[in-house]
């Protein structure tokens, strides 16, 4: 089975406050990306790693890897204007007809290794598998209206990445024209009638938005 891990880096880090994007910030000592490739890798080492980056990051990228010392092999896809669009563009560096594609986000570096096998095998047996965790916390529903009200916290589930899925059914959904509904992968492949199949994730799998999740993610690194 052909194995590719894609690694989706095109934020800006606007929610963060910061003059670098947050792919590229520190966390006890190493940018969250490289993180989040050696994750990937330390998960499926056969793996094949594509990284999607914008144009405009690539030279800075280049110059943290070579600041850090970090060799892990990996191949470069430009990034595009949406995820959507950087996913595609990884996609044309994979030319093998049969086999596994993962994509994960470039902010999550706390992935289980578990869960990334997990997923792999799991998309080459059934298609697709998208990691979920349940939701905790009570929700509300909001009405145009104004008002609000609670749902059943148990009929819902909290999406993560990797999101995998074999090569051929990934390709074809990304053969389709864009549309704004295209939040992740699951929701391309969904959009042709493709049955998602769901997984366990892990709750430590956070995406770093914020400066206090990089202040946690400062303590799963130390803990």
């Amino acid at each position: 089975m052909e194995k590719v891990i894609i690694v989706v880096a095109g934020g800006k880090g606007l929610r963060m406050g910061a003059e670098i994007p947050k792919q590229f910030m520190p966390v006890e000592g190493q940018p969250v990306l490289m993180r989040t490739l050696l994750r990937c890798h330390e998960a499926v080492p056969d793996a094949r790693l594509i990284l999607a980056l914008p144009k405009d990051h690539q030279e800075y990228w280049k110059g943290l890897c070579a600041e850090y010392d970090f060799r892990l092999a990996h191949r470069i896809a430009d990034g595009g204007e949406t995820r959507f669009h950087s996913v595609r563009n990884a996609l044309d560096a994979v030319c093998e007809a049969e086999g596994v594609v993962a994509v994960h986000d470039g902010v999550r570096p706390f992935v289980s290794a578990e869960v990334v096998r997990r997923v792999m095998q799991t998309a080459w047996e059934r298609g697709s598998a998208v990691p979920v965790v349940p939701v905790v916390e009570t929700l509300r529903r909001l009405h145009d209206s104004g008002g609000s009200h609670t749902v059943d916290r148990d009929a819902y589930r909290l999406v993560q990445t990797p999101q995998a899925f074999r090569i051929d059914v990934l390709k074809a959904a990304y053969s389709q024209a864009y549309q704004a509904a295209f939040t992740d992968d699951a929701s391309v492949v969904e959009a042709l009638g493709n049955e998602i199949t769901l997984v366990e994730g892990n709750r430590e799998n956070i995406k770093l938005t914020t400066p206090e999740d990089l202040k946690y993610a400062a303590f799963l690194c130390r803990a």
